[in-house]
């Protein structure tokens, strides 16, 4: 095991810069995620650590040295790629040992440490048997295999779930994070799916055209986004974002939080310090599906809702927005007394409202109690 430091690190493909000045520590033992949208750099960060492609500028450390000029299999880093890419013709057995081979390991070290990862991945009925015999799930596990049984000081997975059905991602996902749990190895995990990085993450690093944009537990990121974009990224249903204008700085007689009025929502006394902003400033509001409560319609500030999922133990009530196109959503347990077509207020909780500021960054909350 060990951990993992970037500072300000850098990759350019010709004109492009790719990796903008990422500085991250990885602690040893650590299980991070990686997550962002197509084309942040996730994968190719994964990369520069594994070796797979070359540093343009920063530094890399594994442990305490500088491992920028080392190649791949001297990194003590095992990868399992998207694609479980096994040889066909061998067995179980054979795709899991072809790497220590190669590192011309003894034939009873080689048994040792094939038949040890086989017990953990729970392989050991398996190792007569090629890849076309396998389901997904158990070739996913085998190539994983293949990465631990050389037991690298760091596992990398670039999405390796991508190509599994809905409910084999579920089963896998609870595999890896077992395999963590008994290893207590250090994981560094790439994944478009914030589900994914939200269920194994000790850490989630949040990554956006090529720079970090927050780093932090799922708790934090999800509760305290720094950011719009996090604050949009993380969670699903996507947080619901309506505009609003500043009215006041601070709450009249009190020095705590502030004033903001929003389309369908009327006056709102927030906790937030927004002491650093102008008044009739352009902020946007954020509030999650499960903080938004419905009532009945009463005057102009009524919503109409154009549609409603039941999801079995839950609903998802969507509503026409003011403002814009995107619809705004409500999440409640089900069984649910709205109806399509019905008009209803938004009523949400104050003590879970976020504000963003005209760059979108949060504007911090003053008092953890919401404001009266």
């Amino acid at each position: 095991m060990a951990s993992v430091t970037l500072e300000k690190l850098n990759k350019t493909f010709g004109h492009t810069h790719i990796i903008k000045d990422v500085d991250l520590k990885v602690a040893d033992g650590e299980f991070v995620v990686f997550v962002g949208p197509s084309g942040c750099g996730k994968s190719t960060l994964l990369r520069l650590i594994a070796g797979l492609e070359s540093i343009t500028d920063g530094e890399l450390k594994i442990a305490d040295g500088v491992v920028n000029d080392l190649p791949p299999r001297e990194r003590g880093v095992g990868m399992v790629f998207q694609s479980y890419a096994l040889y066909p013709h061998m067995t179980v057995y054979e795709n899991m040992a072809f790497g220590l081979k190669l590192a011309k390991m003894a034939n009873e070290t080689v048994d040792d440490r094939v038949m040890a990862t086989a017990r953990i991945l729970q392989l050991e009925e398996l190792l007569h048997r090629k890849p076309k015999e396998l389901s997904g799930g158990q070739r996913q596990r085998v190539a994983m295999g293949r990465a631990m049984a050389r037991e690298p000081r760091i596992l990398l997975f670039d999405e390796p779930l991508s190509n599994l059905d809905a409910s084999l991602r579920v089963q896998m996902r609870n595999e890896i994070a077992r395999l963590h749990y008994r290893l207590g190895s250090t994981m560094i995990y790439v994944t478009h799916d914030q589900v994914e990085a939200m269920t194994l993450a000790d850490k989630i690093v949040v990554l956006r055209d090529g720079r970090i944009e927050q780093v932090g537990s799922p708790q934090t990121l999800y509760q305290q986004p720094a950011t719009k974009f996090v604050a949009g990224f993380i969670g699903s249903p996507t947080m619901n974002f309506m505009p609003a204008e500043l009215m006041h700085k601070t709450v009249s007689g009190s020095n705590e939080g502030c004033r903001v009025t929003a389309p369908g929502l009327g006056e709102l006394a927030l906790p937030q310090d927004a002491s650093g902003e102008s008044k009739g400033a352009s902020l946007s509001l954020g509030v999650r599906p499960e903080h938004l409560r419905l009532d009945e319609a009463h005057g102009d500030n009524s919503f109409e809702i154009v549609n409603i999922e039941y999801l079995g133990n839950e609903v998802y009530v969507y509503l026409e927005p003011k403002v814009g196109e995107t619809l705004l959503i409500h999440r409640s347990e089900a069984p649910s007394r709205w109806t399509l077509g019905q008009r209803v207020a938004l009523v949400p909780d104050l003590e879970h409202v976020h504000l963003f500021n005209g760059q979108d960054q949060a504007l911090t909350v003053k008092t953890t109690r919401a404001v009266a």
